[in-house]
């Protein structure tokens, strides 16, 4: 009995070690969750006190908090850090918030960190917050290849002042050379990266980036470089993509190939895109049928048309509706379209479906009546953004714009649907459709912004400022959500930082890592959600083939917000395969959407929130489509006390 007291005892004092000893996350400790609250409440100057903190954890989060607030009024005090703190976590930290600020006195600092700082890691961070924030790209790559880690650095610079348009020639030819097997991984995926996305004017690079397609052992490097050889409109690049396309074994590289088609003449690439509209993976497919709505000519609408009972995927079938009646404008397709449309059970696929009249403007009463009777959400945003698309169809008729416009204000005075008022103040707001000139009296407007409310319809309310402000005939005010949801700390501080959780789909379950000390926000509000059970049943409502799942959508068709909402949260980690982030529409706008990247999309970086990252069930992720549905969300062994 005294032995079983004594083991007991010894356990129970153990254990209260433990709890003093072993902190859940790094909020157990009340300054770093004092920091973190000051970072959410965005007081730069209550941040600032922790600069010269003698504790290294409180100035390199004090320091990185400036990443999220963008707060440059002080960039001499972050600049400071950079240069002078003995602890290289904060010298990172302060590189990441000066890249972050893009302000113009960043880049003479960063120049001087580049020379100054011997730690590689910190290097890399400085030369990605240079590239973000130069006038012009000018770096001497001697002083920087000898070794993996600076010229890794060198190449995501280039690439992120090629975002920006801030490189030249020089740029491409450092590029080119850093495509080099010789070189690393990731510094072969950044410069594969920058000619993808951000160089023009690359021709001298063909031969290297035709190697890198085709040859290199990256998914990631082929995936760009291939990207990029749709700027490249030669001979030589289009044999290279029609090769990929046949023997690449991952559907991500081809789906790229494909879509570097779209450079190319149609008559050239069309049947490379026939043969892969019925890919065994669907978002090749897709991407196929995209590129043919994108690049059909005139005279294969017909050839076009006679595929779309051949399609296996609605999505992949209404792309090819779509570009039939865009080249064709056949009024016995419309009507084909309709019935299809009306036939289907599947909203996604009768929102597609009714998408395509956009190229048919005649049928805007079909449409005006699909919009009005509709009780799904999907369909009748859908609706609203082929009466606004209808404007821009090189089939549009000036005599249809004073009826257009009077079922665009009648609307705006009927509807209380934040997607519908939103859609139509996008075209109210274009100078180039000249509604001003119809419509005099903006009061509808006016009546339109009462019914609207922040922070929930800020995505409506946006365009229609914007829409005001043309009506009125000033700049448009910016629209930003007010401080209204502080983060919920009591249960920060129990979330364990491996803290995992399943989302089961009706495609198979995700296991996903929350990233509570880089993002307790965000980790906090969709633990939140979870636990109360909201993201059941919500659809996969975007899939975008190499890019996105996203999912959270009330409405299911990305107008849904909640009344209110969370703060972004940014840090150095970048947008990798299997990234968990969070959706917004501008800074300071998340709420309950969020998506998965298929791949490694380093444009999002520093942008939106990754709050979380897959550990297992990717394949699941490639294979989910628009319209499957998210089933229940598990956080596995989370603490209810």
């Amino acid at each position: 009995m005294v032995r079983f007291f004594f083991l007991a005892l010894s356990g129970l004092l153990l254990m209260c070690c433990q709890s003093r000893d072993e902190s859940i996350n790094k909020f157990s400790d009340p300054q770093r969750l004092k920091i973190a609250g000051f970072q959410d409440r965005r007081l730069a100057d209550s941040l600032y006190l922790f600069f010269t903190h003698q504790n290294a954890d409180y100035r390199r989060d004090a320091v990185q908090a400036f990443g999220s607030l963008q707060d440059a009024e002080d960039v001499d005090r972050i600049g400071k850090l950079l240069l002078m703190d003995p602890e290289p976590s904060v010298r990172k930290a302060a590189a990441f918030a000066l890249g972050q600020m893009q302000h113009p006195s960043c880049e003479r600092i960063l120049l001087g960190a580049l020379v100054k700082e011997k730690i590689a890691d910190i290097t890399f961070e400085i030369f990605q917050a240079y590239g973000k924030t130069t006038k012009h790209w000018h770096l001497d790559p001697a002083v920087f290849l000898n070794d993996s880690t600076r010229s890794a650095g060198l190449a995501w610079s280039i690439y992120r002042a090629g975002l920006r348009g801030k490189t030249d020639s020089i740029a491409n030819r450092v590029a080119t050379g850093l495509l080099d097997k010789k070189y690393s991984e990731n510094t072969r995926h950044g410069a594969a990266h920058f000619f993808g996305r951000g160089a023009t004017q690359f021709r001298n690079a063909e031969k290297s980036l035709i190697a890198a397609a085709r040859e290199d052992v990256s998914a990631g490097v082929r995936m760009a470089a291939a990207l990029s050889l749709g700027k490249i409109p030669s001979d030589s690049s289009l044999a290279t993509l029609k090769n990929i396309i046949k023997t690449d074994a991952d559907a991500r590289v081809i789906v790229n190939s494909i879509r570097a088609l779209s450079s190319f003449p149609y008559h050239q690439t069309k049947h490379y895109l026939y043969e892969a509209l019925n890919h065994k993976d669907a978002s090749v497919g897709i991407a196929a049928s995209q590129i043919i709505l994108e690049t059909i000519a005139a005279e294969d609408w017909v050839e076009v048309s006679s595929l779309t009972n051949q399609a296996k995927n609605w999505r992949v079938q209404a792309n090819l509706y779509e570009a039939a009646l865009k080249a064709g404008k056949n009024e016995a397709l419309a009507e084909e379209i309709k019935n299809k449309s009306a036939d289907t059970k599947d909203p996604y696929q009768r929102a597609a479906l009714l998408s395509c009249l956009k190229h048919f403007p005649d049928d805007y009463p079909f449409v005006e009546k699909e919009l009005r009777n509709a009780d799904i959400a999907v369909v009748r945003s859908a609706a609203a953004a082929t009466l606004v698309a209808m404007n821009y169809s090189k089939n549009f008729n000036e005599n249809l714009q004073a009826d257009i416009a009077a079922i665009f204000k009648n609307l705006m005075q009927s509807e209380h649907d934040p997607a519908v008022l939103g859609s139509i103040a996008t075209a109210l707001a274009d100078s180039t459709l000249d509604y001003r000139s119809v419509l005099k009296d903006p009061a509808f407007l006016f009546a339109a912004r009462g019914k609207l409310k922040l922070p929930e319809d800020i995505e409506a309310l946006q365009p229609l400022e914007a829409a005001i402000a043309y009506f009125e005939n000033r700049k448009p005010q910016g629209i930003e959500n007010e401080f209204n949801h502080p983060v919920n700390w009591d249960l920060v501080k129990r979330i364990p930082d491996q803290q995992k959780a399943t989302i089961k789909t009706t495609r198979g379950s995700i296991v996903v890592r929350l990233l509570v000390n880089e993002s307790p926000g965000s980790v906090a509000n969709f633990i939140e959600l979870a636990r109360k059970d909201y993201f059941d049943n919500k659809f996969f409502h975007r899939v975008v083939p190499n890019f996105v799942i996203q999912s959270g959508c009330k409405r299911g068709d990305g107008w849904g917000s909640e009344d209110y909402s969370i703060r972004s949260e940014f840090s150095p980690r970048q947008y990798r395969a299997g990234s968990v982030g969070m959706a917004s529409a501008g800074k300071d706008t998340e709420g309950t959407q969020w998506f998965i990247t298929h791949s490694p999309t380093p444009h999002l970086d520093g942008r939106y929130t990754i709050f979380a990252e897959v550990i297992e069930g990717m394949p699941v992720v490639e294979y989910i489509q628009v319209g499957d549905k998210v089933l229940d969300v598990v956080l596995e062994n989370f603490p209810n006390q």
